[in-house]
């Protein structure tokens, strides 16, 4: 665990620290009070107490997670799934162009390494997160395929960046599609993911201006007795075939090789962000038969129909008393699995959203969908594609908006985010 002394100390704070009434810093106060404190465990329970000397104990040290700005590959993409996030892309201003995108690129970086290790913005900070730690903060930057031409780049847009294929389930809106620039924030307390979103906003200046943006949550840590796949909307669980980091082909799955094309994508990945409607009145029409019908799965545990836990394989070829396959042929499961799609494999890492209720009384609810691979093409392109041709869930789903974005790899110290693009 991070210590929870070093969030939020403002650049001229830094040689001096806050008395409290008692004579004792507030640093040393927060210090003192994260070490002796209630500790989670891995499982997201209470594992010991301990009763601080002084001042106020904390509830929990989930505020005290830090993730590191400074990374092989950025930040954002293999972290456990945050309880709050915000997706938003940018355009360029008119008249802006390669020289300050990569300004722009250099505010974000600095402020991403600020925050993400608990301190202030570099200026004119709003304090929204002043009495919280780092809460396991990430930021993440990519660039839109419309980002090359407005610099002069496009000798350098990969061509794994190329527009995505329409799919039959589409009803875009392009408005809130695309962009020349996205930016993914993600943290488990919503005042600091907050927070965070208004410095990149501020950052962008006159450089960018605000595209689209949208609002996400999951479960909160230790919401669970355990730790347990999250469930979305509709109750289902919902990321169980995710690609694990620890599997040999991970990285070949998910990120750009070292010596891969453009050079400047070394260590990045590509990612594809949906906002999926959920039809939820239809849908809670469902029994809970059909729903696991639909999916392929247990509601109560994620296992397959076929039997066994959330972890045990799914026997395609099951057929119950009278013959008939126990996974349905147009399962949301069966359709999806990447032996089932010459191997794809993408790591979806979602939202889900909540934007209220229309005038006719249906909830505005559903998925914020992003997923990471190594080239879009071969991950969820041939996915989508076999969707469209027949997934059982089509009906109530709705893809409402759409954006594909290289994310480069992460930046070494001393540099930002996209240099070795802007600068090379």
């Amino acid at each position: 665990m991070a210590d929870p002394s070093l969030s939020q100390t403002r650049p001229e704070e830094e040689t001096r620290a806050e008395p409290t009434a008692s004579g004792m810093s507030r640093r040393r106060l927060l210090g003192t009070a994260g070490a002796t404190g209630l500790v989670l465990g891995a499982a997201g329970g209470a594992v010991g107490y301990a009763a601080a000397p002084s001042g106020p104990t904390p509830l929990t040290s989930v505020g005290a997670t830090k993730v590191p700005f400074h990374v092989k590959h950025q930040p954002g993409i293999t972290e456990p799934l945050q309880s709050h996030g915000h997706l938003l892309a940018f355009d360029l201003a008119p008249g802006a162009g390669r020289k300050e995108a990569a300004a722009l690129l250099r505010r974000w970086s600095d402020t991403a390494r600020r925050l993400m290790a608990g301190e202030f913005a570099s200026e004119g900070d709003s304090d929204v997160a002043r009495d919280a730690g780092p809460s396991s903060l990430t930021l993440t930057f990519g660039f839109g395929h419309s980002f090359f031409a407005r610099t002069g780049l496009e000798q350098q847009r990969p061509t794994a960046l190329d527009p995505l294929p329409a799919f039959s389930s589409d009803r875009l809106d392009r408005a809130r599609s695309d962009g020349d620039l996205w930016v993914q924030i993600g943290a488990d307390d919503a005042l600091v993911a907050f927070h965070a979103l208004r410095a990149v906003q501020k950052d962008a200046g006159a450089a960018a201006r605000v595209r689209w943006q949208m609002n996400g949550f999951n479960r909160s840590p230790g919401a669970t007795a355990r730790p347990m796949t999250t469930r979305n909307l509709m109750g289902q669980v919902d990321g169980t075939r995710n690609p694990k980091p620890q599997e040999p082909d991970f990285d070949e799955r998910i990120f750009v090789p070292e010596q891969g094309e453009p050079a400047w994508m070394a260590n990045g990945s590509y990612v594809v962000v949906r906002r999926i409607r959920m039809l939820l009145d239809d849908w809670e029409k469902l029994s809970l038969r059909e729903q696991e019908g639909v999916i392929g799965r247990r509601k109560a545990d994620g296992a397959p129909l076929s039997g066994g836990d959330e972890k045990t394989d799914m026997d395609l070829e099951k057929t119950d008393a009278q013959g008939n396959l126990v996974v349905p042929i147009n399962a949301h499961a069966r359709i999806t699995r990447p032996d089932q799609n010459g191997g794809a494999a993408m790591l979806r890492r979602p939202f889900s959203y909540h934007d209220g209720i229309d005038a006719d009384g249906t909830p505005d609810a559903g998925l914020l969908f992003v997923c990471w691979q190594a080239d879009p093409l071969r991950g969820f392109v041939p996915v989508q594609r076999k969707l469209d041709r027949g997934d059982a869930l089509t009906p109530f789903v709705r893809h409402e908006t759409s954006g594909l974005f290289a994310v480069p790899g992460g930046a070494a110290e001393g540099e930002y985010v996209g240099q070795a693009l802007l600068e090379g």
